[in-house]
């Protein structure tokens, strides 16, 4: 991959904050990746992993200890870049005695936007953000989704390269969520880079090109969604009856069971590669199989897996 196509690029991070009496406590460990342009990059770990102050250096709000972080091809320390990014905070403060229009105006005088251009992206952005309707609206009178997407048209008031969305998804109802998907994805559609820390992992497996797992300040998991799932070992739900009792025994101790057994009637959850000694097994002892059901690993396995202290896989994609 070629430098000219990295949005965003950390080698070596860690960060370091003091404690006091000559104590320090490190909460990033030598992190490393890039972020492509047009992608939406999903950044996911547990409270307290690092993805905040993550976050925090590349918008440049504080400092690495140790390692470079780059955005647009700039050190993050220089100040220049910030004029080319977008940011949506996890909690986000609005001045609800304005309406939406008056609120993206607003920031468009911060972003440094002449009059008419200004109008132009405001108007640009609300229908982006599907909020025309809402133009007059005081923001007091504004559903939680329809601030997440107004915080979100403020973060692209500036026409910005890369977008910055923390917890975007954060109390959001089904409709909501739907709400700004479709809108994360109407950004890439546009050109837009996109990096999301969230908790919301099914929303990371339908919208991201890649993910990071961070736990504890370290990467457990770098690469394509897809290739983070394809990676993770496949298993199947077994119902099977009928077993000798000595049989029903030791498939139950050497896998996980799925319901409390029911007389001779057994649920299992096999590894696909042990299916089939599994079946020939049953068979040839006189059981009945009832069904397989494949079934898929998701995202939310795999992360469990990794906070538990799962080995790191993946590589810098």
């Amino acid at each position: 991959m070629g430098v000219d196509s990295e949005i965003v690029r950390l080698e070596g991070v860690t960060k370091e904050f003091p404690l006091g009496f000559g104590r320090r406590r490190r909460v990033l460990h030598g992190i490393g990746f890039s972020v492509r342009r047009g992608e939406i990059f999903g950044f996911v770990g547990p409270n307290g992993a690092g993805k905040t102050t993550t976050l925090k250096i590349l918008l440049g709000l504080i400092h690495p200890t140790s390692g470079s972080a780059r955005v647009l091809g700039h050190d993050v320390r220089e100040t220049e870049f910030r004029r080319h990014i977008g940011f949506l905070p996890e909690n986000p403060t609005f001045y609800d005695y304005l309406s939406g229009g008056e609120f993206l105006d607003f920031y468009g005088r911060l972003s440094g936007l002449e009059r008419s251009e200004r109008r132009r992206r405001v108007e640009m952005v609300l229908e982006w953000v599907g909020l025309t309707h809402a133009r007059e609206l005081r923001l007091r009178a504004y559903s939680k989704g329809m601030l997440q997407r107004l915080g979100i048209a403020q973060a692209l008031i500036g026409d910005p390269q890369v977008v910055f969305l923390d917890e975007p998804m954060s109390g959001l109802d089904p409709i909501g969520r739907k709400e700004v998907r479709d809108l994360i994805l109407r950004l890439r559609a546009e050109g837009k880079t996109v990096f999301m820390n969230t908790h919301i992992l099914p929303d990371v497996e339908l919208l991201c090109d890649r993910v990071a797992i961070l736990v504890e300040g370290r990467l457990r998991y770098l690469g394509s969604a897809e290739g983070v799932l394809a990676d993770a070992e496949q298993e199947a739900d077994l119902v099977v009856t009928g077993l000798p009792p000595e049989l029903g025994e030791r498939l139950a101790a050497r896998f996980p069971t799925r319901a409390e057994g029911t007389g001779e009637r057994l649920e299992l959850r096999v590894p696909r590669k042990d299916v089939g000694s599994v079946l020939a097994e049953v068979l040839r002892d006189g059981g009945e199989v009832i069904s397989v059901a494949p079934q898929r690993a998701s995202l939310e396995s795999i992360f469990l897996s990794a906070v538990a202290g799962g080995k790191a896989a993946g590589g810098k994609a």
